[in-house]
């Protein structure tokens, strides 16, 4: 089989890492890809939005399946474009209809759907620049701390959770009425805090069947002790060691079972992943949001447990036969720990050359912001490189990936030195 890879990250580099393990892929196109990908399959220099442009190169090259990595192509509707057009309806789209992409793509959207299908989940009200003082009003009804989420995709930073009502108020305002995250933030969901641990559950369907992959957690905060600003994600474990069979059972009857429903409900195409970000409250799982693929950097830690053949996977929910498939999972724990560019989240500069990757040993590194620049891979993101590695467990896991990260070298680099710890 031929084929084509959405993306640009670390979530792309190990799909890509993990697809061309099967003797069923012959030939991978990334587009865009990255440093990683181009040193295993062949990037294409195609936003994975520019539909036009892909369906020639779909065409063109013969391609038999198209993988999509990232939430935009998802949210902009690339598999009914693929679905409405006569030359492209016969190859299979990895991901969700337009529909089912509003999970993620509107806060508002996902919120409706758990309360339809009776799915555990915070309590919440909606606003826009219009209704702001009702905003602030229903904030008065809620206990600190407040939670801020723009209705629309911010890239992993929409999210605010603030302590002081005042505070909230005039976050509230500025991104209403001052539009702080743009066009996101036109409508903004006000939700009930809950006080737990997170954890982030990956479920793969067909949109009748399903299969659940590993469990993983990830760390969003820039600082240690989970401090500081919101990232696209700082490192990730998996599995999560607090998650028992109990625990297990429930997520799957009360939140997936119900979701997969919810979509043939709802008459909802679905073939694709779904993240279920969750919160533990005192062991009763509740859902904190929906995203339409797999997270990044938790895909980084969840693909290199999966012992069963992607492409394989990938090829049964196209043909709707998921349910044939026995999932196959590594016993052992997997830790991932990024590397990142000196003022991220915030501003921060590229084109830094990275060395000392040739010295890394058993450990996986997995690109995210990279690209090559005259035969040399320098920064190109925030977010620049995953150190991925196995272990017994989670904490052998990390002194692994810590080990070789001090193999690296990159002007301003910084990474948490704490991955894991709050699970010992």
């Amino acid at each position: 089989m031929t084929i084509l890879l959405l993306g640009s990250g670390g979530r792309e580099h190990a799909f890509a890492w993990k697809m061309l393990q099967s003797p069923l892929c012959e030939k991978l196109f990334v587009a865009p890809g990255n440093a990683g990908t181009a040193a295993i399959a062949t990037n294409v220099a195609i936003s994975p939005t520019d539909f036009d442009a892909l369906k020639l190169f779909v065409l063109e090259n013969q391609v038999d399946m198209v993988v999509v990595g990232p939430e935009d192509p998802l949210v902009k509707g690339i598999f009914d474009y693929f679905q409405k057009d006569p030359q492209l309806s016969s190859i299979p789209v990895i991901g969700p209809s337009q529909l089912g992409a509003q999970l993620e793509g509107s806060k508002e959207f996902a919120k409706e759907f758990l309360m339809r299908h009776a799915i555990p989940t915070a309590a919440y009200d909606s606003f826009t620049a219009e209704t702001v003082e009702s905003g602030c009003a229903f904030l008065e009804t809620l206990q600190p701390p407040y939670v801020l989420k723009a209705d629309g995709l911010a890239a992993g930073k929409g999210v605010l959770i603030i302590q002081d009502l005042d505070e909230a108020k005039q976050e509230l305002r500025n991104m209403l009425v001052h539009q702080k995250f743009g066009a996101a933030s036109a409508k903004v969901v006000i939700e009930e805090f809950l006080d737990g641990i997170e954890l982030s559950c990956f479920v793969l369907t067909d949109g009748k069947s399903y299969k659940i992959l590993p469990t993983a957690k990830d760390y969003k905060r820039i600082g240690e002790g989970d401090t500081g600003l919101n990232t696209g994600g700082m490192g990730a474990v998996s599995p999560v060691p607090y998650v028992d069979a109990v625990l297990m059972e429930k997520i799957e009857t009360r939140i997936v079972k119900p979701t997969i429903d919810g979509f043939q409900k709802d008459g909802i195409p679905y073939k694709g992943f779904v993240f279920i970000g969750l919160i533990n409250v005192n062991n009763e799982p509740i859902v904190i949001e929906y995203n339409v693929r797999m997270g990044d950097p938790e895909t980084e830690v969840v693909i290199p447990r999966l012992k069963t053949d992607l492409v394989e996977l990938f090829l049964a929910v196209a043909d709707q036969r998921l349910n044939e498939i026995e999932l196959e999972i590594d016993s052992r724990s997997a830790a991932t720990v990024m590397v990142v560019s000196g003022g991220y989240p915030e501003d921060f500069e590229k084109g830094k050359v990275i060395s000392g990757l040739e010295n890394v040993t058993d450990s996986i590194v997995f690109h995210a912001g990279t690209k090559l620049e005259q035969d040399q891979v320098v920064t190109n993101g925030g977010r620049v490189l995953a150190i991925t590695s196995y272990g017994i467990d989670f904490e052998s896991a990390t002194k692994k990936s810590y080990q070789n990260i001090d193999q690296l070298h990159f002007d301003k680099m910084y990474f948490r030195k704490d991955i894991g710890n709050d699970l010992k």
